[in-house]
């Protein structure tokens, strides 16, 4: 059932602002809701519904731990979840997710090889550049191999992928085999998918090919729509196919990397919010990719935030949450499109 389109903007909205505020007040480190409900108003020059005083070490807490973490579970959530969308018409498939391609793969092998040479303690940007690094060239694989004669089928682009991704695998595979334990630990902290101890470094890091990312994506949407309608009918009404085919899958592979450089492997966010937001406001792309930054964003804040909150002394990394709250509903998705009686 697609519902009003306004109510579903208006509701992802009020949700957006709540979860901001839950996340900037979640952690062992105690700040009411509602105080720092007041802050972000006060921040942000709204009128303030209460008298807030911040001490030195709150304000530190809020502005150099808490507020950059919360800004890069927003991007990466955006990314992932309008990558997916991205996929999801590509390959006319709700079960597509950006790891399709070999994005994760390629990103892994990255850090892999920067955990191996010690880089990660040589610089704190060492391992997300070579985590995208890794990325871009496992997509590039996956075109290469895909493209056939100036085409790049869909089925052919599939099964690339998922022979890049087996090969990247068993170099990850043969790499930790020789790895010393404390750097498997390190490779392991990573592959999880954390937020830990992210700062505005990483935000900058990623604002900006994230947000060109979702910005392009945006406007490609018409583009999508055709797409998604097949191949011979965007020929019948003149699209170049392969060009504008090509410029997606690069786009969302660049915001898919960056969103998994800075903040390690998470899924299901790009496999369940674009699902989610279809059955909510339908398969139009220009309603379905802005309903999917604000979801992807609420979701990964919410699961981040939530991971905080659960246990007293120590918190769940976000990629362990996404995966419980993920997995019931990727096997209700997986029974529903199932050919199998």
């Amino acid at each position: 059932m697609v519902y009003h389109r306004k109510l579903v903007a208006i509701v992802l909205l009020v949700m957006l602002c709540v979860t901001v505020v839950f996340s900037l007040s979640a952690g062992q480190y105690d700040l009411s809701f509602w105080h720092v409900a007041a802050w972000v108003c006060q921040q942000l020059g709204l009128p303030v519904f209460q008298d807030v005083t911040t001490t030195a070490q709150q304000e530190a807490v809020l502005m150099f731990i808490r507020a950059p973490r919360t800004v890069v579970a927003l991007l990466v959530g955006a990314g992932l979840a309008t990558s997916g969308a991205i996929l999801q018409g590509l390959f006319s498939n709700p079960l597509a997710d950006p790891g399709i391609i070999g994005v994760s793969s390629g990103a892994t092998v990255g850090a892999v090889v920067a955990i191996s040479l010690g880089l990660n303690t040589i610089s704190m940007f060492a391992l997300p550049v070579m985590a995208f690094a890794g990325a871009m060239m496992a997509v590039f694989m996956t075109i290469v191999l895909a493209t056939r004669n100036g085409r790049i089928p869909v089925l052919t682009l599939l099964l690339s992928g998922v022979v890049v991704g087996m090969l990247l695998g068993a170099i990850t595979a043969a790499m930790l085999v020789v790895m010393d334990e404390s750097k498997l630990q390190q490779y392991l902290f990573w592959t999880i998918g954390s937020l830990d101890y992210r700062n505005w470094e990483h935000v900058l890091m990623g604002a900006g090919p994230i947000g060109l990312g979702l910005i392009i994506m945006i406007f490609m949407a018409r583009h999508l729509n055709v797409l998604a309608l097949g191949e011979a009918e965007a020929k019948s009404v003149g699209m170049p196919v392969m060009k504008y085919r090509l410029i997606l899958l690069m786009v969302s592979a660049m915001t898919t990397a960056t969103s998994v450089c800075i903040s390690g492997n998470i899924g299901f966010v790009g496999l369940i919010i674009p699902h989610m937001m279809r059955m909510l406001v339908g398969p139009n792309h220009k309603y379905l990719l802005p309903a999917s930054i604000l979801a992807g964003a609420v979701f990964l804040l919410f699961c981040d935030a939530l991971g905080r909150e659960v246990l007293e002394k120590t918190e769940i990394n976000v990629g362990i949450m996404t995966a419980f709250l993920g997995t019931p509903y990727f096997l209700y998705l997986l029974r529903k499109h199932s050919n199998i009686e």
